[in-house]
């Protein structure tokens, strides 16, 4: 007897199932070569690299007013727009590096409670039911009370507390290139920072657009001058592995309904 094939649908969902499976074995495998190939020395930093050439680097494209000449002045040492007499130290050419100065310290707190209770009682008697009442015994039970006929309840109570909290905290300063100048004289920056301490790789990745006068003299920025700001700190080795949970216990959690 020929075994039926299964429905299309079940076909389809079995292989989308076993594509995902394989494209995370493809990149647990791709993982655990990385993680060998480190072993007893950590993870490597890597190397000096140009912003422009990073994968998914794109050039930034924003909103800019019409250009405008700069007014002249004849006879005069003074430039309009300048910010000292002989030259402006800061940064303003692509290749230029200012520092960014990052002083982090953001908190939030959810709370949420839900208290709820819900009691039902329903009863009826057949003390007076055409004279048949007495005649119930025959039918029911012999321990039947015509008094006591109907006698149901329900209760029911539920109570939830919920609490969310969160604590960011990070003082530090990393040092940037200017990628482009647009066309409105803003400044396009990246830095990236690595740092290893034993066996752990700590990386800090900052990018945004700044204007030229929020440049301090002393050639530095405050993170909170950068527009579209893209900051991630974060790493890899040791302690990250031992925090990071199993691509098998991140698939449960995606997949399980429940």
């Amino acid at each position: 007897m020929k075994t039926p094939s299964p429905p299309f649908a079940v076909l389809s969902a079995v292989t989308r199932l076993a594509a995902v499976v394989g494209a995370l074995g493809t990149l647990a495998a791709c993982n655990t070569v990385e993680r060998l190939s480190e072993m007893g020395s950590g993870p490597q930093v890597s190397g000096i690299q140009n912003p422009l050439q990073r994968p998914g680097y794109q050039p930034v494209s924003m909103p800019m007013p019409q250009p405008v000449a700069p007014p002249q002045s004849a006879s005069s040492l003074w430039r309009a727009g300048a910010r000292a007499f002989f030259k402006d130290q800061r940064a303003k050419d692509v290749g230029d590096i200012v520092t960014v100065s990052l002083s982090l310290n953001d908190s939030a707190s959810f709370g949420t409670s839900l208290n709820r209770s819900r009691t039902d009682s329903e009863a009826a008697n057949a003390t007076n039911f055409l004279g048949f009442e007495s005649k119930l015994s025959n039918i029911l039970p012999k321990s039947v009370d015509p008094a006591s006929l109907l006698n149901l309840g329900s209760s029911s109570s539920a109570v939830t507390a919920g609490t969310t909290g969160r604590a960011d905290s990070m003082t530090t300063n990393i040092a940037a290139t200017i990628t482009q100048v647009l066309p409105n004289g803003n400044l396009v920056i990246a830095g990236r920072q690595e740092m290893r301490v034993n066996f752990e790789l700590r990386e800090l990745t900052i990018q945004g657009v700044i204007r030229p006068e929020d440049i301090s003299t002393q050639n530095t920025v405050t993170y909170d001058k950068i527009a579209e700001a893209r900051i991630y700190y974060g790493g890899r080795g040791v302690a990250s592995d031992v925090a990071q949970p199993r691509y098998g216990q991140e698939l449960i959690d995606i997949l399980f309904p429940f």
